[in-house]
């Protein structure tokens, strides 16, 4: 099957492993309801550190309903072979793939089905973990599994192999804008011919000591309400004082709308624009007037070839830090103007900023919002930002809406930004 630029992408397959549990509808009626995913750390992990919370993926144990166990798609001996990302990537897998119904079982499905998974950071904790073993017992000692457990694309490797599929394999390693990329990747992949079908999205595991404390010290985590959890991740508030470190997967599965019908899986929504762009301006921080931001935006609607008068709903990647919200607004203000009704959200505020998975949780949400045409809520804005003055922000709580169109967008540290743009279902 050849691709070409008009060439429709839906949606098929949804898997969710986040701060606010596994299982892509659990987590999203938890968000809907309020619910906030942000507790405190183990004193061992935060000690020292300033942030002492995070978005911990809960377990069976914690969260007997929807927490995570990854025997559930991970054979017990093979846990050892792999860092936490990469759990959570092959868990995160099995949901949308068996949502969307995809289990090749000729060469050439195998062959036309590519495997994007991006990581902002890859295995850190089995970085960590061989640091200590080298320093207490030398190299010698290392896990011959070491490199595989922590190498960034070991995540849509694994997933690969697990599924055996021997399509184009990438892992986008973008900061937090890996998670977007690799949708828009896989997108273009498709486009392009080289694929009829996807699992695209993103995976992270990076709570730890030395994580914390790097992004800690470039002030880029909160640190004002370590005694009040729910409360620290407050995008578009002006009372935001830094991000909230979180964890999981979030995974879609797109391909072709020839391929899906031929097959009979049920589009989710379609996927009708990428863009990305670089700021090249600071290594952490965007310029103040979201230019960048805006031009990624801007290429997404230009590809579906709508007016930005036609978006409902934006998924902001805000991650409730003073200069990054600030640039993100100037952005949508600069694409969507002044006053303009489309409704901006920042989920966040519920899980924490899972880093490179932030972008395929949050594309996870938008297409949720455009299939149930309702808006989660920001938490904790009680007072927004003077800069989004005239902006439409849903605060507090969701929000039933008419919505056609729906963008995600992701940003990360290198001044790199992403925006994917979805569109709801209206059949063939």
């Amino acid at each position: 099957m050849q691709g070409n630029d008009r060439t429709r992408i839906v949606v098929t397959g949804l898997g969710t492993v986040s701060p606010l549990g596994c299982g892509t509808d659990q987590v999203w009626s938890r968000l809907l309801a309020g619910r906030s995913g942000i507790s405190p750390l183990p004193p061992a992990v935060s000690d020292g550190v300033g942030s002492l919370i995070a978005g911990q993926v809960p377990s069976r144990a914690e969260d007997p309903e929807a927490g995570y166990d990854p025997l559930v798609a991970i054979a017990a001996k093979d846990l050892k072979k792999m860092d936490r990302f990469i759990e959570f990537a092959l868990v995160a897998a099995q949901e949308a793939l068996g949502q969307a119904g995809w289990q090749p079982t000729t060469e050439a499905q195998r062959e036309r089905t590519a495997t994007i998974i991006a990581s902002g950071v890859g295995g850190f904790g089995a970085i960590a973990e061989a640091v200590r073993t080298t320093d207490a017992r030398g190299p010698r000692r290392l896990s011959p599994f070491t490199a595989p457990s922590f190498l960034a694309n070991m995540a849509a490797g694994n997933v690969s192999i697990q599924y055996g599929f021997r399509g184009p394999l990438g892992a986008p390693i973008t900061a937090c804008a890996a998670g977007v990329q690799a949708i828009g990747d896989a997108a273009r992949l498709i486009r392009s011919g080289e694929a009829d079908i996807a699992l695209c999205g993103g995976a992270e595991a990076a709570i730890n000591r030395v994580s914390l404390g790097s992004f800690a010290v470039a002030r880029a985590l909160s640190t004002g309400s370590n005694e009040r959890p729910q409360e620290a991740s407050r995008p578009f508030d002006s009372d935001r004082d830094g991000f909230v470190m979180a964890e999981g997967a979030g995974l879609l599965v797109i391909e072709t709308l020839e391929h899906a019908l031929a097959r009979g899986a049920t589009p989710l929504a379609e996927l009708v624009g990428y863009g990305t762009s670089a700021d090249a301006y600071h290594l952490t921080a965007g310029p103040e007037d979201g230019s960048g931001a805006r031009r990624a935006m801007a290429q997404a609607l230009r590809q579906a070839g709508i007016d930005a008068a036609q978006v409902q709903h934006i998924n902001a990647h805000a991650t409730s830090t003073q200069v990054g919200d600030k640039g993100e607004l100037a952005a949508i203000r600069a694409v969507f103007g002044d006053a303009s009704p489309v409704a901006i959200t920042s989920t966040k505020s519920s899980t924490g900023h899972l880093l490179g998975a932030a972008g395929g949780v949050e594309a996870i949400f938008t297409v949720l919002a455009l299939r149930d045409q309702i808006v989660p809520p920001t938490l904790n804005l009680h007072h927004p930002d003077p800069a989004a003055e005239g902006l439409n922000l849903v605060a507090l709580q969701a929000r039933p809406l008419s919505i056609d169109y729906a963008l995600s967008n992701g940003f990360g540290f290198g001044g790199v930004n992403a925006s994917v743009l979805f569109r709801r279902w209206m059949g063939s």
